[in-house]
């Protein structure tokens, strides 16, 4: 998930004004309460209404389950229709047929996806906002993987940290086999149980959800589906407790003494760890991959072989033998969420040191190359704007997740080299290459300001540079960062102040009866978006004088999609709609439109069907 849809989702709980109601769940977590009551939470009005909002824009929301169906179903139900129907659901749960897919892996294998209906992956959403608070206080700091407001780049940013920083070269790296396959689903309700999850009846809908019916292969017995909604926060449950395990090794050692400075910042304690059997080691993980960093390779083996036997003992979990390894960074690489990097050496006036050297791993390569000459074949066949932006879209794509490595710019130069003949071959009768002119490709020069070389344009349009990104240091997380807190918050994201809460919260209570929960849903949007002003006339919206429009109406094929609407005060609407010539210059007199305001709403009146205004009739 990218950051800003991320942000969006902490905006999107702000919008529901259940923000209270996290924080709270989040806070009695952290001082160690148990919840019992848990159910009734997830089946309140804002909860449901929230859940659908989060996962309407989701790519997976328009792939379609065991039923046939999509968001795009559950879109077209009323408001209040769809919020009985989840509490109906989940009030005696018994989960839909899972719809099974496999995925092909570059070795020749396949990766199975157990994708619930659309309708179970709205309740699992439901539970999932409420379950991540309370389990976010419980995880550990340094676990990034499907988490809010953390990221690749922050698990990356660590490993940077402990490379360079704390000079540790040797890797334990183990790669659990078929671990969603694998979870037990006991265990996991034992450790739900431990993090103070103790409403039996949430335990008894996860333990059916988990156990949902294969459609064509039966009821599992364990694993997590790899498709569902709640499976990452459940994954991320099992392995928290490895995460403390690893961490008490060294970092969280609990100490007879406490070290502390006057200033309350531990002091000497590393120096009195050095003088123990202890062996220093620190843990990155991200969902099921992870790193176990440490000091010498004989503390690291002896740490792979006991973190072997602690998941296959405590877990159930094998390894994989051939995967998993102790590496040695000043000598080879280690490869993690698609970089491969290793420890080189760096020569100061201090002596010798070792810094990160990291490229993109030889799979990720592989991946940018097919992405590339499959995003190239489309431009060739069909050389319109829009896939000369999709391929935009590939190569900014591959640029803005591998600009951390820290030998980017000689990889993607490689890769521009090894698809440049496929370029020339597949372009050259659609488009031409041209010197770049000042002022002509807006969007390029934003992004590549540095660049001055020669491009290949399309009907008008500039196709990025490949090769031309500089490395970013990957930006460590803040300790504070958390979207249940208001400091945390504060390190992401600010309230838009010109948008009224309370008006929010009018519009998210007192939805148009009759409309579908899409309509409903993006009215609000609407409202934020247009700062709470109307679209034509930028006149305070107020109750009374708003009102939703449809740019082209139902009746002619529109649909209740947020491009598709505007808001508006009443006269405006009264004014797009008006056939009669008395009628308009009523409300041309009242309005006092503009030039450009007029011309605005004739838009508005031409995708309605209605005649377009003379602009003689401005007053």
């Amino acid at each position: 998930m990218t950051a800003a849809l991320k942000k969006q989702k902490l905006r999107n709980i702000e919008y529901y004004n259940i923000q209270t109601m996290f924080d709270e769940l989040y806070s009695k977590s952290e001082r160690g309460e148990n919840f019992y009551n848990l159910v009734e939470m997830i089946t309140t009005r804002e909860n449901i209404l929230l859940a659908f909002r989060n996962i309407k824009k989701n790519k997976g929301s328009k792939t379609s389950g065991s039923n046939k169906r999509t968001i795009l179903d559950v879109a077209e139900k009323d408001t209040e229709a769809l919020i009985h129907y989840a509490k109906d659901r989940l009030a005696n749960f018994h989960p839909h047929p899972v719809k099974r897919k496999y995925i092909t892996k570059e070795n020749g294998g396949s990766r199975p996806l157990g994708i619930p209906t659309i309708e179970d992956r709205l309740l699992q959403q439901c539970i999932l906002q409420v379950l991540e608070p309370i389990c976010e206080s419980k995880f550990h700091k340094h676990s990034y993987g499907f988490r809010p407001l953390r990221s690749q780049h922050h698990a990356m940013a660590r490993v940077h940290h402990l490379v360079n920083n704390n000079q540790l070269h040797y890797v334990v790296d183990i790669d659990i086999k078929g671990f969603f396959d694998n979870v037990s689903h006991s265990k996991l309700k034992k450790q739900l149980w431990t993090m103070g999850i103790r409403d039996k009846n949430l335990l008894c809908i996860l333990g059916k959800m988990l156990r949902a019916e294969i459609k064509g292969e039966g009821t599992p017995t364990q694993g997590t589906p790899q498709g569902g909604i709640i499976s990452p926060l459940l994954s991320n449950v099992v392995l928290n407790e490895l995460d403390w395990w690893i961490s008490s090794q060294w970092e969280t050692f609990e100490t007879q003494k406490a070290y502390l400075h006057p200033k309350g910042i531990q002091t000497n304690r590393f120096r009195a760890q050095k003088t123990t059997r202890l062996k220093e080691c620190y843990i990155v993980r991200y969902a099921d991959d992870f790193k176990i960093f440490c000091r010498n390779y004989k503390d690291a083996q002896k740490m792979f072989i006991a973190t072997k036997n602690w998941l296959k003992e405590r877990l159930g979990l094998d390894i994989s033998p051939e995967k998993s390894k102790v590496v040695n960074l000043r000598k080879n690489y280690s490869e993690f969420l698609g970089f491969k990097f290793k420890a080189r050496a760096k020569r100061t006036h201090r002596g010798g040191t070792h810094v990160i050297g990291s490229h993109m791993s030889d799979k990720a390569t592989r991946k940018a190359k097919k992405n590339l000459q499959d995003a190239i074949q489309k431009v060739s066949k069909h050389p319109s704007h829009k896939n000369v932006q999709y391929m935009n879209s590939v190569i900014l794509g591959i640029q803005n997740y591998y600009k951390i490595a820290t030998f980017i710019s000689q990889d993607l130069k490689e890769i521009a080299f090894s698809t440049s003949r496929t370029m020339y071959n597949g372009l050259k009768h659609v488009g031409k290459r041209e010197n770049v002119k000042q002022g002509k490709y807006l969007t390029y020069e934003k992004l590549y300001p540095k660049h001055n070389g020669i491009l290949w344009t399309i009907n008008g349009r500039a196709l990025f540079p490949i090769y031309h990104v500089q490395c970013h240091n990957p930006m460590n997380l803040s300790p504070e960062t958390s979207p249940y807190t208001e400091t945390g918050r504060a390190k992401v994201h600010t309230r838009q102040k010109a948008v009224s809460p309370s008006m929010i919260n009018y519009l998210m209570r007192n939805p148009i009866q009759g409309q579908s929960v899409e309509y409903n849903d993006n009215r609000i949007s609407l409202y934020v978006g247009q700062f709470g002003l109307c679209h034509v006339t930028k006149q305070e919206l107020t109750i009374g004088n708003m009102e939703c429009h449809h740019i082209v109406p139902k009746s002619r094929g529109g649909s209740d999609k947020y491009n598709n609407l505007v808001f508006i005060t009443r006269d405006v609407h009264k004014l797009i709609h008006a056939t009669k010539n008395e009628t308009i210059n009523n409300y041309l007199l009242r309005l006092k439109l503009s030039k450009g305001e007029l011309s605005y709403v004739n838009k508005l009146r031409k995708s309605a069907g209605n005649y377009e205004i003379g602009i003689s009739n401005v007053a």
